[in-house]
């Protein structure tokens, strides 16, 4: 059998006789839907949903044995969660309104026209899908408990915000329909979408691409690939990236940068799930799912004109926004021994004790790149370092560059522009002054190395002010109440 299965879960087709049962599934394979199975005895059909976990049931209403209302009873009775198609002869209204009251998601007439079946079959999988995920998503709230905590082991964090994510990814994970993974630049959103892939027990593979940089005929060519002939230059056939993530997971980084006309041929992807090769005019039936990220903020995008507005609906059918670093600060222990030994490992050296200091001397800095700063920063420090514990020259010459380079690039204009406003009278320069170095101790956790660091002053002339009585007593208030503000 077949790995590229679709839907993922099979369509039960329940008729006597045998060549209805073929002409709908052949129907249905020719519309890409060639995960079915057929039952010609309705009695085996309770036998069948308990083995199989079936998506859609396809139901004849006039069968001997056993009548299709007294199976669609039992099927929403003991397989709620099952949505049913009748599929019948009769034209009879009352015998509709009986089947819709009892639980059936749609009614078709036979002869069975192609067109309202599939259309049929599509609201009925994307329905069963949606109540599988509020279940699955009440059950997460209710337990408030995670079912495949391994999944998750490459994600490093202890975090209320992320744990609160995993728990929404385990309930989601399992459809068919799209995510869109957004945050800033750094924070993982590849990693997520890997994980994703992994819970959703799709057997294809997962495919990456960066969308950033990619014109129109490149992104098609990319996703979708071209026939043998279709350019100058295209002397043999090649096959797309959709192609190979076949009953698997395509992974669409940096979404936010793709041209219009590109984002139509991926509206038409994501709503009929089909796409043309280049060179060729039949269009291709697709089962692969789309995971998509940006770091971008597409209603923006879409404001100015640059994206299309029922293509970001499309892609945000899910939506898992990725907090920042600077938000989950308590991660900060983890991550650091974790990245020390990864890049102790790869460097071949014995892992450093790193210094009391180091993670509020972190907790001070903002981590604009993230995740992947904090690795690149690390890495940078393991390599420099030659005694047993970790010197912290290489963090504080990275932040200070860091907090050097935003200075210059975001020095307001002091006739346009002011960063600071005031409710009241401006304060003196004196007392300016007072307001920022209680700030930094407070930041630095009493750290006066590190809050003269934070201030751009020697810790000598740091010293000099903590001498002040004034001084002493705001930060041994602020120390006693972690609410107040000091500025």
């Amino acid at each position: 059998m077949s790995d590229n299965l679709n839907p993922a879960n099979p369509i039960l087709i329940v008729d006597d006789e045998y060549g209805i049962l073929l002409a709908m599934e052949t129907t249905l394979k020719m519309a890409g839907l060639n995960n079915t199975i057929t039952c010609q005895d309705s009695r085996n059909v309770a036998d069948i949903l308990s083995e199989h976990k079936v998506g859609v049931v396809l139901l004849d209403l006039n069968m001997p044995h056993i009548q299709g209302e007294k199976i669609l009873t039992i099927i929403n009775h003991e397989f709620p969660e099952i949505p049913v198609i009748v599929v019948t002869g009769a034209i009879d209204v009352e015998t509709a309104v009986r089947c819709m009251k009892e639980g059936a998601f749609d009614y078709v007439l036979k002869p069975v026209e192609e067109g309202r079946l599939i259309t049929a079959l599509v609201r009925a999988l994307s329905f069963g899908e949606l109540k599988q995920e509020n279940r699955a998503l009440k059950q997460h709230i209710l337990t408030d408990k995670l079912e495949s905590p391994e999944t998750f082991k490459e994600i490093i964090t202890q975090n209320k915000k992320m744990t609160s994510l995993f728990l929404y990814i385990e309930s989601i994970a399992q459809t068919s329909q799209a995510v869109l993974i957004t945050g800033e630049t750094g924070v993982g959103k590849e990693l997520f979408a890997k994980t994703i892939h992994d819970l959703s027990g799709l057997k294809g593979n997962f495919v990456a691409v960066n969308m950033a940089g990619l014109d129109d005929t490149v992104f098609s060519d990319t996703l979708f690939g071209h026939t043998k002939g279709a350019f100058t230059g295209a002397d043999r056939m090649r096959q797309g990236l959709i192609e190979k993530a076949a009953g698997g997971t395509l992974f669409l980084d940096e979404i936010g940068d793709l041209s219009i006309s590109s984002q139509v041929k991926l509206l038409r992807l994501l709503q009929e799930g089909e796409f043309l090769p280049l060179g060729q005019d039949e269009a291709r039936k697709t089962n692969a799912r789309i995971i998509a990220a940006t770091h971008e903020d597409l209603f923006a995008l879409e404001r100015e004109g640059k994206f299309r507005k029922d293509l970001i609906f499309r892609l945000r059918t899910h939506h898992i926004q990725i907090p920042p670093l600077r938000e989950r600060l308590d991660d900060l222990d983890l991550l650091v021994d974790n990245l020390l030994s990864d890049a102790a490992k790869e460097l071949n050296k014995k892992v450093p004790t790193p210094p009391r200091e180091l993670i509020t001397l972190l907790r001070t800095y903002s981590f604009p790149g993230n995740i992947r700063e904090l690795q690149s920063i690390v890495f940078d420090a393991v390599s420099r370092h030659k005694s047993r514990i970790l010197s912290l020259d290489a963090f504080k010459n990275h932040i200070a560059g860091e907090q050097e380079n935003k200075s210059i690039t975001a020095m307001p204009n002091p006739e346009t522009h002011s960063n600071i406003t005031f409710a009241g009278d401006l304060p003196t320069i004196k007392q300016a002054t007072h307001f920022l170095v209680v700030e930094a101790v407070k930041q630095s956790r009493g750290n006066q190395s590190i809050a003269a660091e934070i201030l751009g002053i020697s810790q000598q002339a740091l010293s000099k002010r903590l001498k002040n009585k004034g001084l002493q007593d705001s930060i041994q208030k602020a120390d006693k109440d972690p609410g107040i503000s000091s500025c």
